[in-house]
């Protein structure tokens, strides 16, 4: 090399923090400085190079070398003839091998100064357009900037093996206003791992950390972050965005088949199939089922696949274990494309403490509580949010803002809201601190859920918010402005528990429980309610749905059969765990692909037809979905009998079109000459039996046709005498 510079002016102190990997600020030190009438210099740290150069920017010319100051690795040298700073290069040499590149500390700022006030006011909705790892050009060069949250941390670095996960290659500079630190460093591209290496404020090396806004990481139980940006798709559902606000209405039929990615179908070998073979084939069962929504358990990465997801570390990426991110996306659009909804898991209340996660990310309690009484979920052990921090609510609202915005998600639904409303949650007297007025409610946390519902609702025209809510907290489903929290729908937990108990009784006995069927009626009305049976009532030894049905084998079918004749016919959309549709007899297993074997078998197959067949009643009759969460369309026939375990209601709509009448017979008897009331004479029709010979029932029923008589009964002017199958439901509607 050619040109030697004058020796450079470093101060000793520098040089070895620099080289121990201490330094504060490492763009005080690396880089060009001087010009404007003090001397050029410029400094470097290559601990692999044995000569450095600075070269023109086009590499055509060496305008110096520098001095190796330390047997480390740390050169400078001041430019000889320069009085203003320029473009250049570094040339670095190592035996026989040469090799250009430019100096990540010459570059400007990456951030601009209202993104660092947004933060610090916690209101920058779209987070993740700064923080993350961003491919894009610079100052005229190509390379990736990448920015992290860590306000308590002494140095933060980029590490991967672009600099042999060194956190002493490429510290990172420090924003000094709301704690970012920033860099952006030529040459990296897409399908870079990376990582973070930290050191907290009083100088500890921390586990190094995958990014916390990372939009790819490997596969698990590998931790890295990868280099990938925003999701490079090009959407072609507008259409389908266009019609969300009245396909997601609280007067639209929403069916919801939920599922988990990881075990809905595996392929050979019991691998995971990718996210465009799962899109084909979901889109066609999805057809032949009818449901208007599928939901997934947690998309977001997470290291332990036996948390299904519900114990998340990116928040902002696909899991990996199904391929990259696009992949996720040509899903959702795959599914809008054949008018299908996308609902996807959203755990906001709780993370896991995995060493390369969340968890003291820079030596402190930054994302979640210090004290263990209000940072530590001893049912999970998972660590809760501090959602009274702007930062953390504002990452939080990121999130869920970009599975809507980059993923064009139609809904989330919001795991364990009850665990973010209470401070006593699932804890005794003296292992919680109560709120400014004493009180147990989690003021901090509900202000939060209440500005990401707000949020959604004002940018994403038509999307839900659906909470898994399992207390009597007031209004979760009403608006943010009248006192509400602002949730599309809520989960409606005690109708499960009260339903699926009934079920479970042998139906001697159900004279003495109508009221678990009849109960859910007194608070139906109370919030726009999802009926969910879901992954939660087939797992830690509860069985399958249809294990948990009382009676032998053929009245266990029956017994589902005619549940799920009561459940599309009640008031509340509908939600239903994958394998339920086909009556699965095995508890769920996330580690292996449903039972699908099973459908060779005439019952189970019934079961699935039945299903079928309920979604596209439920969609085609309005008395069956349009005042799902309203009081005017249900009205109780005769809810009376429990000595015979009858039930009679009525189903009605607002547009005009026919009401509905259904009739639940819940004991293994056939009643003949069964007298109910109508709303009105004439011809009527069995629109569907649970009991069909197609479904695997007995055939017991009325032959389709009906005449309703004149003679008035339970109050109606008209009447029609039944023959009630056994362990059915009856499906009734004026032709």
């Amino acid at each position: 090399m050619n040109g030697a510079g004058t020796p450079a002016a470093v101060p000793l102190s520098d040089i070895e923090a620099i080289i121990r990997g201490e330094h504060t600020d490492p763009f005080g030190v690396l880089g060009m400085h001087g010009g404007g009438g003090e001397p050029l210099q410029v400094a470097t740290f290559q601990p692999e190079a044995a000569e450095v150069a600075v070269v023109s920017a086009d590499g055509t010319k060496v305008i110096c070398e520098l001095e190796r100051l330390s047997p480390e690795g740390f050169f400078a040298g001041r430019i000889p003839r320069r009085k203003n700073r320029f473009e250049y290069r570094l040339r670095l040499r190592a035996g026989d091998r040469e090799w250009d590149i430019d100096d990540p500390y010459r570059f400007s700022r990456i951030m601009g100064d209202l993104d660092e006030h947004l933060m610090g006011e916690g209101r920058h909705r779209q987070l993740y357009n700064r923080l993350g790892a961003h491919p894009m050009i610079h100052e005229g060069v190509a390379g990736v900037a990448f920015a992290v949250w860590a306000p308590n941390a002494r140095r933060a670095s980029v590490v991967g093996p672009f600099n042999a996960w060194d956190g002493r290659r490429h510290p990172m500079r420090r924003r000094h206003g709301v704690g970012v630190w920033e860099l952006f460093l030529p040459g990296l591209g897409v399908g870079e791992l990376y990582k973070f290496e930290l050191l907290s404020a009083s100088g500890e090396r921390l586990p190094l950390k995958a990014d916390p806004v990372g939009f790819a990481h490997e596969v698990p139980p590998a931790t890295a972050s990868i280099v990938s940006g925003m999701p490079d798709y090009a959407w072609t559902d507008a259409e389908w965005i266009a019609q969300r606000p009245e396909r997601q209405d609280r007067k639209a039929p929403i069916s919801i088949y939920e599922v988990h990615l990881g075990s809905w179908r595996r392929g050979e070998g019991n691998s995971y199939l990718d996210y465009d073979t799962l899109a084909a084939q979901l889109v066609d069962y999805m057809g032949e089922m009818g449901f208007t929504h599928v939901e997934f358990l947690p998309v977001s990465e997470h290291p332990f696949s036996g948390s299904w997801g519900y114990q998340p570390i990116g928040l902002f990426a696909p899991t990996s274990r199904f391929g990259p991110p696009e992949g996720f996306a040509r899903m959702v659009d795959r599914l809008h494309a054949a008018g299908i909804g996308v609902i996807c898991d959203w755990v906001p209340a709780h993370f896991p403490s995995d060493a390369h996660g969340l968890a003291e990310f820079d030596g402190t309690a930054l994302y979640e509580h210090a004290d263990p009484r209000q940072g530590f979920h001893q049912d999970w052990n998972t660590l809760i949010y501090n959602f009274g921090r702007r930062e953390v609510a504002n990452f939080l609202n990121a999130s869920a803002v970009y599975w809507l915005d980059k993923f064009h998600v139609d809904a989330l639904r919001v795991d364990a809201v009850a665990s973010m409303l209470y401070l006593d949650y699932s804890r005794q007297p003296g292992e919680w601190v109560p709120n400014k007025y004493g009180g147990n409610e989690n003021l901090e946390a509900i202000d939060f859920l209440r500005e990401v519902n707000v949020h959604i609702c004002e940018d994403y025209p038509g999307a839900a918010m659906i909470a898994e809510e399992s207390t009597a907290f007031p209004k979760v489903s009403r608006p943010v402005e009248d006192g509400g929290l602002g949730f599309t729908f809520k989960w409606n937990m005690g109708w499960m528990h009260d339903t699926l108990g009934y079920f479970r009784e042998d139906p001697i006995h159900r004279r003495y429980h109508q009221d678990k069927l009849t109960f859910g009626l007194v608070y139906a009305f109370s919030e726009d309610f999802v009926l969910p049976l879901s992954h939660d009532e087939v797992v830690h030894g509860k069985g399958s749905l249809i294990r948990q049905m009382a009676g032998d084998r053929w009245q266990k079918f029956a017994n589902l059969r005619a549940y799920f004749g009561f459940m599309w016919t009640h008031p509340g959309k509908k939600l239903l765990f994958m394998g339920g549709e086909f009556a699965q007899e095995r508890e769920w297993n996330h580690d292996q692909s449903l039972d699908w074997h099973l459908l060779d078998d005439p019952l189970h197959r019934g079961v699935q037809l039945l299903v079928a067949d309920l979604n596209r009643l439920y969609r085609d009759r309005p008395a069956l979905h349009r005042l799902d969460c309203d009081p005017e369309g249900f009205e109780w026939i005769d809810a009376s009998d429990a000595a015979q375990s009858v039930l009679v209601y009525l189903r009605k709509s607002d547009d005009g079109s026919p009401p509905v009448v259904v009739v639940c017979n819940l004991t293994p008897v056939v009643r003949s000459d069964y007298r109910i009331g109508v709303p009105q004479g004439g011809a009527w029709r069995e629109l569907l039996n649970t009991d069909a010979e197609v479904y695997g029932g007995s055939n017991v029923g009325n032959q389709g046709n009906l005449n309703a008589e004149d003679t008035s009964w339970h109050g109606r002017p008209a009447s029609l005498r039944l023959t009630l199958p056994p362990l059915a439901t009856l499906v009734l509607a004026p032709k």
